[in-house]
């Protein structure tokens, strides 16, 4: 009599591999030894790609099969200038966008706003109308490459921009694929760039996941981001536990919403940040994939495999780099990105080396995309999923990354009482999350001033810091001057009357808090509302926020 038995996760592991997938490189070391895709226990225990809790990886073959997504940041002046750089990018062998948007855009203001002087197109591109969005994606077909957007507070705005432009050009919603980063609880713990109080925000956020679970099966409505959080000073750990429970706020509040979690959970992605501490970031990202897993299956009841699947988008830290010798910064991103790679991210940005003086030139970011191709193709390190997986540093590491993140879910469910959404609200009310991260910012200044932490060319080997600075990007009054006349060639040109009567129906509707506003959104888009008229209808019937410092 023979007795079945379970198939070891090896095994598992092996059913889940498609080797009809694998990339046609020579998977090979430079000796010509042949590699596995994987490597574990001789018995087949232990834990596997592809096989939950995704520890080592979303994906059984991970970059066997298909490279991360080499998605370069970019955003400067005018669309139509940021358009010849996406363009350029896209020449250069970059298969996906990410849109950098100007601090204006950001906090929801019209370039013509008194408070926008000065400050038009000189962080990121200038967006006032759907005229904007048509002239940045001219060209381009928005059905194959996918887009990633940069922005939180106007999010749903500039969203149904997109959608409107996209549609024009004859491309389905459907048929749109890319992520919204659309994560404002991190505005108010870190970045700060919000303009509604924190309920009302989430009620946008809320309408953006329910709209794409129903009409953009390829979109991810939100891309939860510890990025900006570990720019403002937090630990690793506080990164990784703050964006995680971020990331169960907004489960939770979709779920309110009467949404099955399996229906929207696999279109939640999230970023994160690589810093220059090279083994603790793999270990963060792997300890966030399983985390994650766990959470979502045990608390939130999630039953199909990609609801569990944490799926990333890395970028190489901008606080790492230095106005000092900025040519080292080509060093501190390559060692960046291998640890994003290592770590196992599904999409990779690499910061250019002039960052920390400008806007990048088109020859820095450049070099900064050829940095993840050497990675891809030179260095063999994307032959094999989790190479570290096993190494007893790496994972006591991931190990207690997880123990202290816990730690501070714990805290957080005894401020919402059971619920990480209303404990995430308390904790930013309370300014709870900025006095963490401005206190571990302020330890790491403490460190860099004593010189307890060396920084290349900063505290220490700083010859050759009075050498002539780089080329750098600069954009003059002038390029201002030409998105203020847009601006005003558009409100001559489009229909008053139009623009009136669909301010004033999201008005209507947004005092009804149980009414999806997307559609109405989208209908103002294409009426060329800009983007302060539906900021400023939405202010008018939810308020401003205004931060509280607690003395």
């Amino acid at each position: 009599m023979t007795t079945s038995r379970e198939p070891t996760p090896r095994e598992r592991w092996q059913q889940a591999f498609d080797a009809s997938r694998t990339r046609t490189d020579d998977l090979r070391t430079m000796s010509g030894i042949p590699l596995d895709p994987v490597y574990g226990p001789a018995d087949g225990s232990g834990e596997y790609p592809g096989l939950h809790p995704y520890t080592r990886g979303p994906y059984a073959s991970m970059y066997r099969s298909k490279l991360w997504t080499m998605r370069m940041f970019a955003g400067f002046g005018t669309a139509e200038d940021t358009n010849w750089r996406f363009k350029e990018i896209i020449r250069s062998g970059g298969d996906g966008l990410s849109t950098a948007f100007d601090m204006p855009t950001l906090l929801g203001l019209d370039s013509d706003d008194p408070m926008s002087l000065g400050e038009v197109g000189r962080c990121g591109v200038a967006v006032d109308t759907l005229a904007d969005m048509e002239d940045l994606y001219a060209g381009i077909d928005l059905g194959e490459i996918t887009t990633s957007m940069t922005i939180n507070s106007p999010a749903a705005a500039i969203f149904a921009m997109f959608v409107a432009q996209a549609e024009k050009a004859g491309v389905h919603r459907s048929r749109l694929g890319g992520t919204l980063q659309n994560d404002i609880l991190k505005e108010y713990q870190a970045q700060k760039e919000f303009v509604f109080p924190p309920r009302q925000s989430m009620r946008l956020v809320r309408d953006t996941i329910q709209f794409t679970a129903a009409e953009m099966p390829r979109w991810h409505s939100v891309s939860i981001s510890g990025y900006h959080i570990r720019e403002a000073g937090s630990t690793a750990v506080e990164e990784l536990a703050f964006t995680l429970a971020n990331g169960f706020a907004y489960v939770e509040l979709a779920m309110q919403a009467g949404l099955p979690i399996d229906s929207f959970a696999p279109r939640l992605s999230f970023f994160f940040n690589a810093h220059i501490d090279f083994f603790e970031e793999i270990a963060k990202y792997r300890a966030a994939r399983r985390i994650w897993a766990r959470w979502m299956k045990d608390r939130y009841g999630a039953q199909l495999e990609r609801s569990m699947q944490l799926r990333f988008h890395t970028q190489t830290a901008g606080v790492s780099l230095t106005a000092q010798q900025p040519e080292v910064n080509i060093v501190r991103t390559a060692i960046e990105a291998l640890a994003g790679v290592l770590g196992g991210t599904q999409s990779l940005h690499t910061n250019s080396m002039d960052e920390a003086l400008a806007l990048p030139t088109e020859k820095a970011a450049r070099i900064a995309l050829r940095t993840q191709q050497v990675l891809a193709y030179e260095t063999n390190v994307a032959h094999v999923a989790d190479p570290l997986g096993g190494s007893w540093f790496v994972e006591s590491l991931t190990d207690e990354i997880e123990r202290q993140a816990e730690e501070i879910f714990a805290q957080l469910d005894e401020f919402g009482r059971g619920s990480i959404l209303e404990g995430c609200i308390h904790g930013i009310e309370d300014n709870w999350f900025q006095g963490r991260i401005a206190d571990s910012a302020y330890e790491l200044e403490r460190q860099l001033n004593n010189g307890q932490r060396i920084v290349v060319g900063v505290n220490r080997f700083t010859d050759g810091n009075d050498d002539d600075e780089p080329e750098l990007l600069e954009i003059t009054h002038e390029d201002e001057a030409r998105q203020l006349k847009r601006l005003a060639m558009v409100r001559q040109d489009r229909d008053a009357g139009a623009v009136e009567r669909t301010l004033a129906t999201l008005a209507a509707h947004a005092a009804d808090p149980e009414i999806n506003l997307m559609p109405d959104l989208i209908e103002a888009a294409n009426a060329y509302a800009s983007l302060g008229e539906i900021m400023g209808t939405l202010a008018g019937v939810f308020g401003r926020h205004v931060e509280v410092p607690t003395i």
